[in-house]
């Protein structure tokens, strides 16, 4: 008699799926290339809407280089 499958993923997919969002794959790619579209979902929407700021005052603070470079772009655009 065959026997089913276990529901869920494998939490080495799981993982899989968490490291690619961290290295910079978005949660579509990620979901789509893993094929776990709605646990991936579901994962993302329990987690906290916003990361716990510092305990203490900030001394020093880092500004993007993207920022930077456009906020001091010389030349306008030709398109």
């Amino acid at each position: 008699m065959p026997q089913p499958l276990p529901a869920g993923h494998s939490v080495a997919t799981r993982q899989q799926a968490i490291r690619l969002v961290l290295d910079g794959n978005s949660q579509r790619q990620a979901a789509r290339h893993l094929g776990v579209a709605n646990w991936l979902k579901a994962y993302a929407d329990g987690l906290p809407p916003t990361l716990p700021g510092p305990d203490g005052p900030v001394e020093v603070a880092e500004q993007d280089e993207l920022f930077t470079f456009i906020g001091e772009k010389k030349t306008k655009s030709t398109s």
